[in-house]
């Protein structure tokens, strides 16, 4: 194998982020047409802190730096769309509803399950209460993606979710990234973040099952506390169902998330197709990868089919 960096990215408001190991890329279309492009330097933490690079470390910020840049991502491409309305949203609007969707999320998907849980303390088995918190929070988050999902604005970013697997699938194929040829790769891709969040809730009720039968506050904040844990070793499982994601096991891992995603990925148009190629194509010209493998080198500014990238891990 050469060269062995990977790219993903998320879907914002009208457009695709894609991030490599030293950039990112925004790419979002306006209203009249245009394809505004936000490409910005990247520099992880875990440069200045090797130990971080560590299993079970790297998730943790992993998960933290994905957050921060995805936010920024939705905060340029939110920007976007107000700018054409005649407004634009302030730092401490963004940062307010930020923060009010991320006590929503806690309380939706950490608070809620749980505390129904606690009705479950009649049955002796600690296992099986957890279990059943698990279910009810896997539950929880299907019908909050499925009701999202009736929602015009929310069912374009499903759309541009599914352009940019697409478009990593293609490169990942070391096809040309031309529209005709994203076209017929699939929408769903194992290292989506979809995958990543249904292996955190699978490892919540396997960790969560060591914490006994507390009471009611102290079993809401454990699970919050034990959050980056519970990214560390997620980020794990998904590496290795990347690495080996032709293994028979692998494939019955990967697979749930594969139909998770299902819910989080339309089908997108070829103008939504076209915002994720541009967005990856400025990553690799910013990021000038060398992909040759064992003849001379060329840089992805010059010629973007040779790509040599063809693992399953994000």
């Amino acid at each position: 194998m050469g060269n062995k960096i990977q790219y993903g990215g998320q879907a914002v408001i009208e457009g695709v982020m894609m991030r490599g190991r030293r950039a990112i890329a925004i790419a979002v279309r306006k209203p009249d047409n245009e394809i505004i492009i936000e490409q910005r330097p990247v520099k992880s933490i875990t440069e200045k802190l090797p130990f971080l690079k560590w299993p079970f470390f790297r998730g943790v910020v992993m998960l933290f730096e994905s957050l921060i840049i995805g936010i920024q991502a939705l905060a340029f491409s939110a920007n976007q769309a107000a700018e054409d309305e005649g407004e634009e949203l302030s730092p401490w609007e963004m940062t307010l509803t930020i923060g009010i969707a991320l006590v929503l999320g806690i309380l939706l998907f950490v608070v809620a399950p749980t505390t129904v849980a606690r009705f479950l303390y009649f049955l002796e088995n600690v296992i099986l209460i957890n279990f059943f918190e698990g279910l009810i929070r896997i539950a929880i988050f299907l019908l909050y993606v499925v009701a999202i999902s009736r929602m015009k604005d929310i069912l374009r970013v499903f759309q541009y979710h599914g352009a940019e697997h697409k478009v990593i699938n293609t490169f990942e194929a070391n096809e040309e990234l031309k529209v005709e040829n994203v076209r017929k790769y699939s929408q769903l891709h194992p290292r989506c973040g979809t995958s990543f969040l249904l292996i955190v809730m699978v490892i919540m009720i396997l960790i969560f099952s060591f914490l006994g039968k507390p009471d009611l506050v102290t079993r809401i904040v454990s699970r919050i506390l034990l959050l980056p844990v519970v990214a560390g070793v997620s980020y794990e499982i998904l590496k290795l169902s990347g690495k080996y994601c032709n293994s028979p096991i692998m494939r019955i891992i990967i697979t749930p998330g594969l139909w998770l995603q299902k819910l989080t990925t339309r089908e997108p148009d070829d103008s939504q197709i076209e915002v994720a190629i541009r967005s990856l194509q400025t990553v690799l010209q910013a990021e000038d990868v060398i992909h040759a493998e064992n003849e001379g080198t060329e840089s992805v500014s010059q010629n973007v089919t040779n790509q040599q990238v063809r693992e399953c891990e994000r």
